[in-house]
């Protein structure tokens, strides 16, 4: 087995030492010149099927332990969050259509949404403030973050699944399909 090159080796330093995932250019800055895409394509496999991966989360590298055997670092059981239905659908509506004023949230959900709604799905880190819209009162449009993508296990936000996935899962409302069939978008179950 040849040892790695020197650009291969600083690369998997800088990311054993970050405290967080780094992007490219990130990784650039710290190890100087050399093929870094290459290297992080060295390293994937390196460490494919070992007890920790080199993951790309949002454009962002970072090692995680490997999924199967996550159990095994945890000392106490996480609670896992509760979320009420209105930050689900929240979050759903950011994922999908983002940037998104809570305007626009309250249109596409048909209710208001509650201050503390936003402000959940913020401290839970999955969802950020993404500048102001263009137009009168300048709203504060929202986003997902980088953290909504790790949580989730996804590489990107085209990761997200499409109503077909959603519709194969059961994952959606008898109302939802029937509102589709009644569009002429489908055939509802009866």
């Amino acid at each position: 087995m040849t040892p790695p090159d020197d650009v291969v080796r600083a690369v998997e330093a800088v990311l054993f030492a970050s405290a967080e995932p780094l992007g490219v250019d990130a990784i650039r800055a710290h190890v100087g010149g050399g093929d870094v895409v290459a290297a992080l394509a060295t390293l994937r496999g390196d460490y494919a099927g070992r007890g920790i991966a080199l993951v790309e989360r949002g454009q962002r590298w970072h090692f995680e332990t490997a999924g199967d055997l996550a159990h095994l670092l945890r000392r106490n059981r996480e609670e896992p969050r509760k979320l009420s239905r209105a930050a689900i659908e929240t979050l759903a509506i950011v994922a999908y259509h983002e940037p998104v004023t809570r305007a626009e949230i309250e249109a596409i959900r048909g209710v208001q949404t509650a201050r503390g709604t936003l402000d959940v799905l913020m401290e839970a880190g999955w969802i950020r403030p993404a500048g102001r819209r263009e137009v009168p009162g300048r709203p504060l449009a929202y986003a997902t973050t980088p953290g909504f993508l790790t949580h989730f296990g996804l590489s990107s936000r085209r990761d997200l699944p499409g109503i077909d996935d959603l519709r194969a899962a059961g994952l959606l409302d008898p109302v939802d399909l029937a509102f589709e069939a009644a569009l002429g978008g489908g055939d509802a179950e009866e």
